[in-house]
């Protein structure tokens, strides 16, 4: 009961900030509407990018042109999904420190990293991971594939276990800010990662491939949801892997913010 009733208070509390975030957005709707057509002009320009290399190849490794689109279309919808609930809030935790509002936040009879990971929403990223999805079905279409039921709950799971491996990786990065005060650089330099989510897993080999999969999981957040749909994977062995991973993350970070919080010693000190 005591859970339940902690889980229906911190769900009013989330609508509520759901809630703010559409008058706030809706008050510049001019720019609410310019950020979309930015986002669209970009994936756009990617998609564009990946034509011009087909036209020079049949396979990038064992990818099909479609496949590498489905690709692109699968880390499109997750990063766009983290960019509308994640990625403004752990962005603004450096500005919360600097301008002393992190003490105000502390005082608060809520989970302070409850706050500081939901309190904005970006409302033009879920506009922006439909587009995602359009891409993926069209894709689909073109590789002749049509998804079961599970197939398509395996990859919402599977997208579930990469946002929180996104967001669990770029909490850990801000706490930094508890001592550097401004992280905005490392903020939107890990951002630039996302460009390696989109290609290929089986493009890399080596130690970029260890790299990226095991100590900075990029080519597992997008590349195995793409493969259960795509019927690429061998075997359950990468699900099971991100799945793992998006815990290990998830922990680390958790150590990461606790350990930050315990030597904050407020803007004031």
């Amino acid at each position: 009961m005591k859970v339940a009733n902690s889980l229906q208070r911190y769900l009013s509390i989330y609508a509520a900030l759901w809630k703010n975030s559409i008058v706030r957005e809706m008050s510049f709707k001019t720019n609410f509407l310019l950020w979309i057509m930015v986002e669209l002009l970009w994936f756009a320009l990617q998609l564009g990018f990946i034509a011009v290399i087909y036209q020079h190849t049949d396979r990038i490794a064992t990818w099909t042109k479609w496949e590498v689109v489905l690709l692109m279309g699968s880390s499109h919808f997750i990063q766009q999904l983290f960019t509308a609930i994640f990625l403004t809030n752990c962005a603004q935790l450096s500005e919360y420190i600097r301008t002393g509002r992190l003490d105000f936040m502390l005082l608060l009879p809520v989970n302070t990293r409850f706050l500081i990971s939901f309190r904005q929403v970006d409302l033009g990223g879920f506009v922006n991971a439909a587009s995602a999805v359009a891409v993926m079905g069209y894709a689909l279409w073109q590789l002749r594939l049509s998804p079961t039921v599970t197939q398509i709950a395996g990859f919402v799971l599977l997208a579930i276990c990469s946002l929180f491996i996104h967001y669990s990786l770029m909490l850990t990065l801000v706490t930094t800010s508890f001592w550097t005060v401004r992280a905005q650089g490392i903020v939107w330099g890990y951002y630039s990662l996302f460009n390696v989510a989109r290609l290929p897993d089986a493009a890399f080999r080596g130690f970029f491939k260890a790299f990226f999969t095991f100590a900075i999981p990029m080519l597992l957040v997008a590349n195995v949801p793409t493969k259960l749909l795509a019927e690429k994977l061998d075997s359950p062995f990468e699900m099971f892997l991100l799945f793992a991973l998006s815990l290990v993350c998830f922990v680390i970070s958790e150590i990461a913010w606790r350990f930050s919080l315990r030597h904050y010693t407020s803007a004031s000190s």
